[in-house]
C-alpha cells in the first residue's frame, strides 16, 4: 500500500512531540513500549495517511489516540471523525481514550487494546 504524503509541518511536529509528552501519553507509553503489552510493538507519533497518530501497532494495524478536553469542541469532533474515516479506509482500526481514562485506569485501557487486537484476529 503506498504511503500518503505527510505535510512538512506535520512531520516537524511529529519529530518534536516525542520530547514533550503529556502525563497521559507518558503513562500509556510506559505501559506499551518495548513490547511490554503482550509482546506487541508500538510506535508513537507515527505518520499514517497524511496524519500523525499518537500510537500505532503496525503489525496489527491498530491506532491508539488519546484525547484531551480540546477534542470536545465541534470543530475538533468533525476533524477527528474525518480523520478516523480516512484511517479506517486505509485498513486501520482506531480506538480513542480520554486522557482521564489513561490516568485513572491504565489496566483496563491496556485490556481494551488487547481485546481489540484479539477481535481483529477473528
Amino acid at each position: 500500500m503506498p504511503h500518503a504524503d505527510v505535510k512538512p509541518q506535520h512531520r516537524a511536529y511529529a519529530r518534536q512531540m516525542p520530547k514533550v509528552m503529556t502525563e497521559a501519553e507518558l503513562k500509556l507509553w510506559n505501559a506499551i513500549r518495548a513490547h511490554r503489552l503482550e509482546g506487541m510493538s508500538f510506535r508513537r507519533q507515527m505518520p499514517i495517511a497524511g496524519y500523525i497518530v499518537d500510537f500505532a501497532c503496525p503489525d496489527h494495524r491498530l491506532i491508539v489516540e488519546l484525547d484531551g478536553s480540546q477534542h470536545t469542541h465541534d470543530a475538533a469532533i468533525m476533524y477527528d471523525q474525518e480523520r478516523t474515516v480516512r484511517l479506517q479506509d486505509d485498513g486501520w482500526t482506531l480506538i480513542r481514550f480520554w486522557n482521564d481514562d489513561i490516568l485513572r485506569d491504565i489496566d483496563n485501557v491496556c485490556l481494551h487494546i488487547i481485546r481489540t487486537i484479539g477481535e481483529e484476529r477473528l
